[in-house]
């Protein structure tokens, strides 16, 4: 069943976490370690007060790698997960489909920008939102040649603004947003959630090593939620001289 549903130049990864399966075209992208540190941070909140958090939704979710991890990790209800390109949205589908999580996991093919207006009934209906939008803004950077590369990697149909503004309208009251993103884009991720009344809460750097220099950052923010911004432990990637994964990084892939 698993070779029907796989079309040209897709591969079956194995991708732990229980014994989830997801379909991927390298050609275009795969998921990488920003996607799973999103999840488990996320999954951390939800444990902690899990009858606050029974419905999510992930924006620009690519194959759906953050909600199917979350859909391992938590006890989430109805987890949406929201693609604009057309072919990524059917591997969603497929992966759906070969997880057997039909009844947990809805997928919608749409613009990030135009979700509001397509799908009004979503609006301030989540518990959770999580995203890990374009890092790049449109037009800066080397621009690949590869539509779905270049989607996914720089703003181009909808941008940083966007994807909180529509964060914001499809939060409830004291919902929760979880971004991964780079630090060069940190003011911008905060004046933006001001901007729409989603307060950051709570931030962290994740370096490749302890002597190099954070690239990655994860924020959590709350809808309507009072001034006050916790820094969080930095995440290291790898030991020292590369000598593979930290032991943290290790229990977030539960390895």
């Amino acid at each position: 069943m698993e070779d029907n549903l796989l079309k040209q130049g897709e591969r079956l990864d194995e991708i732990g976490f229980g014994a989830l399966k997801l379909i991927q075209k390298p050609e275009e992208f795969c998921y990488g370690v920003d996607a799973v540190i999103l999840a488990d941070f996320a999954a951390r909140a939800i444990e902690k007060n899990n009858s606050r958090f029974k419905k999510a939704i992930d924006l620009g979710t690519g194959t759906g790698i953050i909600p199917l991890i979350l859909s391992h990790k938590t006890a989430l209800d109805n987890i949406y997960a929201v693609e604009i390109q057309k072919d990524s949205y059917e591997r969603i589908l497929r992966n759906i489909e070969m997880n057997k999580l039909k009844d947990k996991i809805t997928a919608i093919n749409c613009d990030v920008s135009g979700l509001e207006k397509e799908f009004p009934d979503l609006k301030g209906s989540f518990d959770l939102v999580t995203t890990n939008p374009p890092y790049m803004i449109g037009g800066s950077g080397m621009i690949n040649e590869n539509p779905a590369k270049r989607i996914a990697r720089h703003e181009s149909t909808a941008d940083l603004d966007d994807f909180i503004k529509i964060s914001a309208a499809l939060l409830r009251d004291k919902g929760e947003l979880f971004m991964v993103h780079r630090p060069s884009r940190l003011v911008d991720i905060c004046q933006a959630c001001r901007r729409y009344k989603i307060e950051p809460k709570e931030l962290r750097f994740i370096s490749p090593d302890r002597s190099s220099k954070p690239n990655i950052l994860l924020v959590r923010c709350v809808k309507f939620g009072r001034p006050e911004l916790r820094m969080l432990e930095p995440l290291y990637v790898y030991e020292e001289a590369g000598n593979g994964y930290t032991e943290e990084l290790l229990k977030i892939y539960e390895r």
